[in-house]
């Protein structure tokens, strides 16, 4: 039989576990699966810590990490994939703005054949449309953009996984919410369904409209490792080319301009560009070189393979 493993980032939310625990218990006793469900403590400063206590003292299937300090929703939920036993993995936020009675229905689309099934908050930044709903309709559109995969809501935490895919996903500074992202660019099959969005009624909310710059910068920097991981140096040295072609035709002009007598060098800022240019394309040049040594030392030293296979036949 299957297992579910439901993991829950924690952070200051002592007024809501208890009702988000009777809540999931309600559900997943209606569901035919063994589960347990992962609660990561990520350095509340409330009372969140002894009201896990209190709930894993009475259902053994409760599992309450505490970390140290606060190390952020990401590192959270990476530890709750570390030691989460299950086959289907369900993050949900701690907060009740997330409806546990949807679980059922993510099932549901696991069973289709999907390996992440994305939650969709459509409702959430309704009479906010300036100062929420369209910033963040944007950010979205534009991860889909960069990313090649068409979600709604990156932001939404309540998602299903299929474990085999998600357990070698290693995360990093906000990239919690990319992990649809990593599974479609290994073969995986990717869904959205919309969710029952419960607008918060205790403590306060613990993301703001800033946090989106470093989601977009997170983003660029896993299209980087997901295209360039393996050739860096066809990454910067195109951009090393391109400054030393750039350089090259500023200093040209340059002679130019003081061949025709209508510049001399002095009186025109090309030849400054020009060597600017050509020193900052050779140094991209050398980094591509240098990050080329690193990649390979990286596989080499693991004895990694620079590849993933789907299946074999007669092997």
């Amino acid at each position: 039989m299957k297992k579910l493993s439901i993991i829950l980032p924690v952070y200051n939310e002592e007024g809501n576990l208890l009702k988000l625990f009777n809540e999931l218990d309600d559900v997943v006793r209606k569901i035919n699966l063994d589960y347990e469900m992962i609660f990561v403590n990520d350095g509340s400063k409330d009372k969140s810590l002894s009201v896990l206590d209190e709930i894993a003292g009475r259902n053994k299937n409760v599992k309450v990490i505490d970390f140290t300090k606060n190390f952020g929703q990401t590192a959270a939920i990476s530890a709750g994939i570390d030691n989460a036993a299950g086959d289907i993995l369900i993050f949900i936020d701690s907060d009740l703005e997330n409806d546990p009675r949807d679980i059922p229905v993510f099932l549901g689309m696991l069973e289709q054949g999907y390996d992440v099934v994305s939650g969709w908050r459509e409702k959430r930044w309704q009479g906010k449309l300036l100062t929420r709903k369209l910033p963040s309709s944007i950010a979205n559109w534009l991860i889909s953009f960069i990313s090649g995969v068409k979600l709604h809501d990156y932001g939404c935490t309540l998602k299903a996984y299929r474990a085999k895919f998600v357990k070698n996903v290693r995360l990093y500074g906000e990239m919690h919410r990319f992990i649809p992202i990593f599974i479609s660019w290994n073969g995986g099959k990717v869904g959205e369904l919309k969710v029952n969005y419960r607008p918060r009624q205790r403590g306060k909310s613990n993301y703001g409209i800033l946090r989106t710059f470093s989601v977009i910068l997170d983003l660029l920097l896993i299209k980087f490792l997901e295209k360039y991981m393996n050739r860096p140096i066809h990454f910067f040295g195109g951009l090393g080319f391109a400054s030393f072609f750039l350089g090259t035709l500023s200093g040209l002009a340059a002679v130019v301009l003081k061949i025709t007598g209508l510049r001399s060098f002095v009186a025109t800022p090309l030849p400054v560009f020009s060597a600017l240019l050509l020193i900052v394309g050779v140094q991209l040049i050398a980094l591509g070189i240098v990050a080329e040594i690193l990649m390979r030392t990286y596989y080499e030293s693991q004895n990694k393979p620079s590849y993933n296979i789907k299946t074999k036949i007669n092997l």
